[in-house]
């Protein structure tokens, strides 16, 4: 990992333009984060918490999910580059 986030409390963070390509987010809260444009590519995103989250403009490319991750309302995963993993 780049940097490991797992299981860290970035609700309502501001964390617009963060470089967190290839970080270990999983099972991270980032309820209502900013997180617009932020670089999340190759991101372990595993049961993290992302409902409310700003993501526009997020690079989210070859980052990985499963299914108990939580988006905002609305959100495609997969249209954003997202690997979807089954548990």
């Amino acid at each position: 990992y780049e940097a490991d986030l797992h299981g860290v409390n970035l609700s309502d963070a501001y964390l617009s333009d963060a470089v967190l390509s290839g970080a270990n987010l999983s099972r991270a809260n980032l309820r209502r984060a900013n997180l617009s444009g932020a670089n999340l590519s190759r991101a372990y995103l595993y049961d993290a918490y992302l409902s409310g989250a700003d993501l526009r403009g997020a690079n989210l490319s070859g980052a990985w999910y499963n299914p108990k991750t939580k988006w905002p309302d609305g959100f495609d995963p997969q249209r954003a580059g997202c690997i979807f993993v089954e548990d």
